[in-house]
């Protein structure tokens, strides 16, 4: 008598057990042959925050497919299996789930939250293998590795100390994208561009020692706390004889200079714009040309700080509002326009991103992108498919900036130690 094939094929029983089999023999492992070829790939560690998606899948099956020939082949392969401990987006998840119980990070203190982490991390760590398993793929479990290991964050240091000595990395203060909620600093990919409602509110400062006024529009109102000039375009008719005189800000009736730059279009706006150093990449950029003062007038927070007079404690919105309302009352709220516009927001917490002016560790880009830009032209450069994609990551590199790398954060050592 033959055994008879089902009508339906079960995978559940043709796998049930075998990846374990494999696993029990170690056919993963690298073979120790000191006549073979060695050959390996360190997998790109999945952030422990959540499960893995199909693109983990794809990405996962072409790294086994290649590890699989080359083991056919007789080379000595070792494919490294690993976890990102992904501090920004962890530490988010983490504190979310404990605000479910009314507990905030800063309740804990940093011992115990780490604690958390852990427990978060065990918990997503189980399942993410589990999904490897699924996959069968052909990693060595032996020597499996955590970004926040020992041995990689002695690396990370070493590593840190070598660029630092080299003059990659440097510490010093520059306009970062801040975000409130997580109270840390983000690099540029960190920031999603989203479209939502705005306004533009229009404010007359007024000119010292006269009834004139002049009138500027400005989509956050509270950042004026931090402004510390005007400025116009020095072909511009309309306010040459204003340069070089002052203007009073309102309600806090700090006295700041009427300047000329070329950042100031005349055919935008009503031609007058305010210099928030502190608050804004551009103005930072006026700020530098013309030496100003720079004035952070916000908590990590996002609450208004010490500079912000009688705003000072106000959330960043609320204060909004209040100056708003107040500028009305004083008769220096010309208008307020609707304005659909593109504004930042973290990737990690959902919160609007804050331009500010903070002290943090930086790549220095422009060497590095100098050698990008020229290998492009060898015949190594990379091969970009479809093609057009060779004109983006030129414009990247053309337009880089120095990158920020610390972060201010309760997870990850590592992160925490460039702080």
């Amino acid at each position: 008598m033959t055994n008879e094939l089902t009508p339906k094929f079960n995978p559940t029983e043709v796998e049930a057990g075998r990846y374990e089999k494999w696993l029990e023999a170690d056919v993963f492992k690298p073979s120790g042959n000191p006549d073979a070829e060695p050959y390996s790939i360190v997998i790109p560690p999945p952030n422990v925050t959540g499960k893995l998606h199909l693109g983990h899948a794809w990405d996962t099956t072409l790294q086994d497919i290649i590890i699989r020939q080359k083991r056919m082949q007789g080379f000595d392969t070792l494919w490294l299996p690993g976890m990102d401990h992904a501090g920004i987006a962890t530490q988010a998840k983490v504190a979310a789930r404990l605000a479910e119980d009314g507990i905030l990070p800063q309740d804990l203190g940093r011992e115990k939250f780490l604690d958390k982490v852990w427990e978060w991390k065990d918990e997503y760590a189980t399942t993410i293998k589990e999904q490897w398993g699924k996959m069968g793929i052909s990693v060595d479990y032996s020597r499996e590795r955590f970004t926040l290991d020992e041995g990689l964050s002695q690396a990370v240091r070493k590593v840190f100390v070598q660029l630092y000595n080299k003059g990659w990395i440097y510490r010093g203060e520059k306009l970062i994208n801040w975000d409130p909620k997580a109270m840390t600093a983000l690099s540029d990919i960190e920031v999603i561009h989203k479209e939502i409602d705005g306004a533009f509110y229009h404010i007359t400062y007024q000119i010292e020692g006269s009834d004139e006024f002049v009138e500027i529009a400005t989509t956050r109102p509270e950042t004026f706390l931090g402004d510390t000039a005007v400025i116009v375009n020095e072909k511009d008719e309309r306010y040459k004889h204003l340069v070089g005189k002052n203007v009073i800000l309102p309600i806090i009736n700090r006295v700041i200079p009427i300047l000329t730059d070329d950042h100031a279009d005349m055919e935008k706006g009503t031609g007058v714009v305010k210099i928030t150093p502190a608050h804004d990449p551009n103005d930072f950029e006026v700020a530098m040309r013309h030496n100003l003062p720079m004035i952070n007038m916000m908590n990590n927070d996002g609450t208004i700080n010490e500079n912000g007079g009688k705003y000072e404690g106000l959330d960043r919105f609320e204060a909004r509002k209040q100056i708003v309302a107040d500028l009305k009352e004083l008769g220096q709220l010309v208008d307020i326009k609707p304005v659909r516009h593109e504004v930042g927001h973290s990737e990690r917490t959902g919160v609007v991103v804050e331009p500010r002016l903070s002290t943090q560790w930086f790549v220095k880009m422009d060497e590095l992108a100098k050698n990008a830009i020229a290998n492009q032209t060898t015949e190594d450069a990379v091969e970009f498919y479809p093609p057009r994609f060779n004109d983006t990551f030129m414009q990247w590199m053309e337009n880089v900036h120095d990158w920020v790398i610390s972060r201010q954060l309760l997870v990850g050592t590592s992160n925490s130690s460039l702080v």
